[in-house]
């Protein structure tokens, strides 16, 4: 792709506005930026689309969201699905309500109903209004827990899930396909109202999805006894969950939740964080403060489009608040979950607990304790999402609780992606339940551990930005793939996945199997002592991801293990 061409047909093509031109004069001597910009498209990957915001190819603005539609669109048409519509909904980011008017208004100019909510929504709350006003597809403007620069783009199926094979190539093939922007189709949004091509939705379909979260409430009993003696301090990190986690929690009777104040209210600067991740210390610093005053239970941060939730505990023996990881709260919300639901009413004979490769191995001494079936998927909550689909349309399974290691699990089948909502309403009840045993959160934290085993799981990012930093990725995947470790930090590798090309190799026997999973650019090395890891491009960042994980005997052996790890993985990345 001539991306000096490019630039040239952006400032001289009438189509595009005045303000996007006098933007890219201003970069007229910066061949760097304009390359950046112009190199290539804005991919449309399996997930849609995510990048930073501005004019150009490669950059999130009205014209790739435009085109993005059209494709969408177009497969919408092919498919004979006109007349079922799609929901949008958007988060507190730069630009985020304008991206989602220009979708819909493309949508209509295609004869495509939409429905688009009034103000900013979590990502699940789509997710569930997608099935619940039977659209055929969602459209999701958020870049999620990425910097403040990002916007993104979220396509969700008639099934309420991010779009899974063969809809995912397809639409990807579309919106290829579109190559002039000038041929994409907009209207006016007063005549798409009038058409009944553009309708608002709001009030109803939050009543409805809170509703759904509160059906999931098992130990209604212990939030009645004790629910008004614990204290939860929360943060929305700027984004959409304030409203309704602050909702749920109460009206199942929570009184005692503290919101962090400055960072209360929807700002896509995110003006108190780096980036609004609760995955990062830093996120927390606010709300850890706040709840050092409150003496809160409990902390929890949901990211800007609220599928992600972080979590600290207090310890009550030391008085000091410890970090959950995003494998320590989904096992904890796993464990609670099936032992409650065998508790009050017994496990069907075909319940399922699902996690994603990448995701810690104690869920699966969680399922093996109850009796229950783990299913392993590649990492994306959306296939977690197919396998409900799949239980529903087969009549065989059902699904107890899933979740991946990067904070995100969901609790119920009204919606098909990560809830932080619900995860966040799951936990405080958790809370009331444990304290009715005289235990804390993480009392059963370690309650579990010493059932199962210390488990301890890491991840190690490698940031590799621009055209360099993609083709060194390709590298080291492509090294790690036709050269695979036999040993790594004194442990010995007994079997080694490649999900690209669908083998699992034991490397003691020579023996070649399928991994039963579709392609993915994905690398996992089996070793003993019941360590693992795995090695991934990031979908969605220009990252490179090592996940691995251990078992110890005791807390301090586990982290003296994961450290082990962490440095050998580091020295790894360095040698590559």
């Amino acid at each position: 792709m001539d991306y000096k061409k490019n630039y040239e047909s952006w400032l001289e093509n009438p189509y595009f506005d005045e303000d996007t031109k006098a933007e890219l004069k201003a970069i007229a001597g910066d061949d760097n930026e304009i390359k950046e910009r112009f190199y290539k498209d804005l991919e449309f990957g399996t997930a849609g689309l995510r990048g930073v915001i501005g004019a150009g190819t490669n950059r999130m603005n009205i014209y790739t969201v435009r085109k993005a539609t059209q494709g969408l669109a177009n497969y919408i048409i092919k498919a004979g699905k006109t007349s079922q519509g799609v929901a949008i909904a958007f988060d507190s980011r730069r630009m985020s309500p304008e991206f989602a008017d220009e979708a819909a208004l493309c949508l209509a100019a295609n004869g495509i109903k939409a429905y688009v909510f009034e103000s900013l929504r979590p990502t699940p709350e789509l997710s569930y209004a997608v099935r619940e006003l039977k659209c055929i597809a969602g459209i999701n403007i958020t870049a999620s827990h990425n910097p403040p620069e990002y916007n993104g783009y979220k396509v969700y199926w008639e099934d309420g899930a991010q779009i899974t094979p063969p809809h995912d190539t397809g639409i990807m093939a579309e919106v290829k396909a579109v190559t002039d922007y000038a041929t994409v189709k907009t209207m006016d949004k007063s005549e798409a109202e009038s058409k009944g091509l553009y309708q608002q939705i709001g009030a109803e379909i939050d009543d409805k999805y809170i509703e759904e979260l509160k059906k999931q409430v098992i130990h209604w009993d212990s939030i009645k006894e004790v629910g008004k003696d614990i204290t939860v301090v929360y943060t929305p990190l700027h984004g959409t969950g304030n409203i309704p986690a602050r909702r749920v929690l109460k009206e199942i009777g929570f009184d005692n939740v503290y919101v962090v104040p400055e960072q209360e209210l929807p700002d896509g600067e995110f003006p108190t964080v780096s980036y609004p991740n609760p995955e990062a210390a830093e996120a927390f610093e606010l709300a850890l403060k706040l709840a050092k005053e409150k003496d809160a239970d409990l902390v929890l941060a949901t990211d800007p489009d609220a599928d992600r939730l972080g979590v600290y505990v207090k310890d009550t023996k030391s008085g000091e608040y410890i970090t959950l990881t995003g494998n320590m709260s989904g096992c904890l919300l796993a464990d609670y979950e099936i032992s409650q639901i065998k508790e009050t009413k017994g496990l069907p004979a075909d319940g399922k607990l699902i996690k994603t490769i990448v995701t810690s191995n104690l869920a699966d001494a969680i399922a093996e304790y109850y009796g229950v079936e783990l299913i392993e998927v590649l990492t994306g909550f959306k296939y977690i999402g197919q396998q409900i689909l799949g239980f529903e349309t087969s009549g065989k399974g059902e699904y107890l609780f899933g979740f991946e290691e990067s904070y995100g699990c969901l609790i119920g089948t009204h919606a098909r992606d990560k809830d932080a909502i619900v995860a966040t309403m799951a936990l405080c009840e958790a809370a009331a339940y444990y304290k009715t045993k005289n235990m804390t959160l993480w009392d059963a934290m370690i309650a579990m551990y010493e059932r199962y085993g210390f488990y301890k799981d890491g991840v190690k990012s490698v940031t590799m930005k621009g055209i360099e930093g993609l083709e060194k990725i390709q590298e080291i995947m492509n090294t790690l793939r036709t050269n695979p470790p036999k040993e790594f930090c004194g442990h010995k590798v007994l079997s080694f996945r490649d999900y690209d090309a669908d083998k699992i190799t034991d490397l003691e026997t020579g023996d070649v199997s399928p991994t039963g999973l579709p392609k993915s650019n994905v690398l996992y090395f089996d070793m003993t002592d019941k360590v693992w890891m795995c090695v991934r491009p990031s979908g969605t960042e220009p990252k490179i991801k090592f996940y691995y994980g251990v078992v110890g005997d005791s807390m301090e052996d586990a982290d003296k293990k994961s450290e082990e790890m962490a440095a050998a993985v580091d020295a790894l990345v360095n040698s590559l």
